[in-house]
């Protein structure tokens, strides 16, 4: 039973032998997470979590790291973290200057439309950079409310359908805006590349998996066979080895 229980030991680390485990992303939520773990295995790429008191951290294994990297940054994953009104507004000790409130405000603005923006299906990156009506100096003309948006989008967001609501959102949505000439509001549409993923595969049955895989398995079966092989002959070959032995001796003394 000591040499099962050996042979057993060791075919287990040979077929679950995995590579050095690295970190993918750290502090993410519980929700980003799992879309990036989601995405990580329509191509073969196991993530563990693990949560710490920054949030939660994947780990995958050291040689998918390329791989994972390109996956997640195709797909727009982990998605940006944002931060709101009430945050960028929260209470504190601190006086602000009225420049400082307004920097906050204008940035608190942008990120709140971006957040909206990026709910729309097929965004992958928003981004709003927003000017407020202002007087540059006393007597001066007040220079008009203006914002220009970026967006990265999927192949399945159409940019002519899709400009016309956005454009209507943002102007809506920034104080100045609405009801002026789309000049004071650019928006532009660029499309993402899509991930070409270059790692051939091989099919079997229910299982993908990578040529390295595969090679894998075929060395741990062909191993797995061997040792299977020299265990079933020691186990059919030893009684024979011990009449053999026994009749040899037999015949020694008999001698």
């Amino acid at each position: 039973m000591k040499i099962d229980k050996r042979v057993f030991l060791l075919l287990i680390g040979l077929l679950a032998g995995c590579g050095e485990p690295i970190e993918l992303n750290r502090g993410l939520s519980e929700n980003d997470a799992n879309e990036a773990i989601s995405m990580l295995g329509r191509y073969q790429i196991g993530a563990e979590k693990r949560v710490d008191k920054t949030g939660v951290t994947l780990v995958i294994d050291a040689k998918n790291m390329e791989r994972a990297v390109n996956i997640l940054n195709a797909a727009g994953l982990p998605k940006q973290s944002r931060t709101n009104l009430g945050e960028v507004f929260q209470k504190s000790g601190v006086i602000s200057t009225p420049l400082e409130e307004r920097a906050r405000y204008i940035y608190a603005l942008s990120q709140e439309v971006e957040a909206t923006l990026a709910q729309i299906d097929g965004v992958l990156v928003a981004r709003v950079h927003v000017v407020l009506p202002e007087r540059i100096a006393p007597g001066e003309p007040v220079q008009p409310a203006s914002a220009a948006v970026f967006i990265k989008y999927r192949a399945e967001l159409e940019p002519d359908g899709m400009e016309p609501r956005i454009r209507r959102m943002v102007a809506s949505s920034i104080p100045g805006l609405s009801g002026k000439d789309d000049k004071e509001l650019a928006i532009v549409f660029v499309p993402a590349e899509p991930y070409q993923d270059t790692i051939p595969v091989v099919t079997l049955g229910p299982f993908t998996l990578t040529l390295d895989e595969m090679r894998r398995w075929q060395w741990s079966a062909g191993l797995f066979g061997l040792l299977l092989a020299g265990l079933v002959g020691w186990r059919v070959g030893t009684p024979y080895l011990r009449q053999w032995q026994q009749k040899k001796a037999g015949a020694s003394s008999s001698q």
